[in-house]
């Protein structure tokens, strides 16, 4: 169906709910994630409500958003929030989108907290805070640091541990520094886990130019250089910042796991590994500080 088709479809008939889902030239799924935004309804409400007139400013609200989202602007950006191991984050353009794939990150840090007392993480390049903020809320009493060059980027991180984190949490707020990886922090502060999802991808990589790449913050996603930059600088600067036998953890692109090994056995890092996302992926990589 044309656009125009689609105009003409809408507006000969009543526009409710269900005629702007039939009538949209998105997949379904995104369609319905718009609209329930706009109207402020859950999934069960688009059924039940489904047929009742609509006002004319939602139905002007909700083909704004249709027509951004065929320009290929991403749904999170659109909708302003997604979820992220099991918790609601707000999303700008300021900000990399939180994926599933990230996940492991976090389940893989908290193993290495395990039987540890209020252990102290820090989150390198935080982003909306989806890491650091999900390490928080599912060990109430570690201690986290997180840090971004983006002040943009540190106002989402902390206005999302706001909404998401208990203020009476025993490891106490979330504290936020402005500064390129290691640069701000105090010299005497040692974590027992460092992670990161730093900006992997190499400069020249058509995948930048693709999707909701397009509009997410490209100091984010490349390092301009071959990809590998800022996880160098990363690996280098853990082990004064490491406590005795703490972990570092790092998400990477899909074929770079071996040569992020490589740098970790290189610094001098024991028990180094990779580890697979559901997608049979080497998504992250890290090892032990004696």
């Amino acid at each position: 169906m044309s656009a125009a088709e689609h105009e003409r479809t809408v507006s000969e008939t009543a526009v409710t709910a269900d005629t702007l889902l039939r009538a949209s030239l998105l997949p379904a799924l995104e369609a319905r994630v718009l609209l329930m935004h706009v109207l402020g309804w859950r999934r069960t409400e688009l059924i039940t409500r489904g047929e009742r007139p609509l006002e004319a400013a939602q139905v002007d609200a909700y083909r704004a958003l249709e027509a951004r989202r065929a320009q290929g602007e991403p749904i999170a950006q659109l909708v302003g929030a997604r979820e992220f191991y099991g918790l609601d984050f707000d999303v700008t353009p300021d900000v990399l989108i939180p994926r599933p794939e990230t996940e492991l990150l976090v389940e893989t840090a908290l193993a290495a907290m395990e039987g540890l007392a209020q252990p102290r993480v820090l989150d390198l390049g935080t982003g909306s805070g989806a890491i650091a903020v999900a390490i928080a809320s599912a060990r109430p009493d570690a201690r986290v640091w997180a840090v971004d060059r983006s002040e943009a980027a540190l106002q989402v991180a902390a206005r999302n541990a706001a909404k998401l984190l208990d203020a009476r949490r025993p490891g106490g707020a979330l504290t936020f520094v402005a500064a390129s990886w290691y640069d701000a922090l105090d010299a005497a502060l040692r974590f027992e886990v460092i992670v990161s999802n730093p900006p992997y991808i190499a400069s020249g990589d058509p995948h930048l130019a693709q999707g909701d790449l397009r509009f997410e913050p490209r100091g984010a996603l490349t390092d301009e250089a071959d990809g590998l930059k800022a996880l160098r600088a990363i690996v280098a600067g853990a082990p004064a910042h490491l406590a005795p036998g703490g972990m570092l953890w790092m998400e990477h692109g899909y074929d770079q796991a071996a040569a992020v090994r490589a740098l970790l056995e290189a610094q001098g890092f024991s028990d180094v590994e990779s580890r697979e996302d559901l997608a049979g992926i080497e998504r992250i990589s890290g090892g032990r500080w004696a």
